[in-house]
């Protein structure tokens, strides 16, 4: 039996995601949750059933649960506080999508159309991987991660948890790239990147220092 489907946050990024859901086809219904509501009260087709309170009574058993915020701390906390009350996360992923059986993509993260994912990469919680990015072999990415549409990252690169890169982003193989780190969009990383640091450039170089990222929901 199909489960339900409720996305969180009715903005540009869940719409998104709901067509990505439609067109995999494994969901019975798909709606939103937005503290919006009833401010907004659908998302082009998709209706929003309610704010965040209405998962209090929400059937667990019935029902699937996909944050779609972009800003990945805001992400990872949502599905935090999910999993602490024991709901199920869904994984999304387009059919146009290549995922090798050989690698692993976790709960909660959405694959959209024309990516790939090479063998023996895993690919953490809670991730967005945007349209046509590349994923080479053996790559280990964090939970809470956002690869940007056109980015390519090469073999055994591995990457720590909420690192945002941008549009056309690149970087080569073997390449350690540290926790809540921003990659601008067109950037060409060629060397280890460190914890909370702003790269840009070509080849990428670290611009900027970033406070590190915070736990918890407000």
């Amino acid at each position: 039996m199909k489960k339900n489907l409720l996305i969180i946050g009715a903005g540009g990024h869940g719409s998104v995601v709901a067509e990505a859901a439609e067109a995999a086809g494994n969901w019975e219904q798909i709606g939103f949750i937005d503290d919006r509501y009833p401010e907004i009260e659908c998302l082009y087709k998709w209706q929003v059933v309610g704010t965040r309170k209405i998962l209090e009574t929400c059937d667990k058993d019935v029902t699937e649960i996909l944050v779609a915020i972009g800003d990945n701390g805001t992400r990872l906390a949502f599905i935090d506080d999910l999993l602490q009350k024991g709901f199920r996360l869904a994984t999304i992923i387009h059919p146009t999508a290549y995922i090798s059986p050989w690698s692993t993509v976790g709960a909660g993260t959405v694959v959209l159309e024309k990516v790939v994912v090479k063998t023996g990469t895993k690919i953490g919680m809670g991730c967005i991987l945007n349209s046509g990015c590349i994923i080479g072999h053996d790559c280990d990415i964090g939970n809470g991660v956002h690869i940007a549409p056109g980015a390519h990252i090469a073999g055994q690169v591995k990457i720590g948890d909420l690192t945002w890169f941008g549009i056309g982003a690149t970087v080569i193989q073997q390449i350690l790239i540290g926790t809540n780190v921003t990659v601008g969009a067109g950037t060409v990383v060629i060397r280890d990147i460190p914890d909370n640091v702003k790269v840009v450039g070509v080849p990428g170089k670290i611009i900027a220092q970033k406070q590190e990222a915070a736990d918890g929901l407000e």
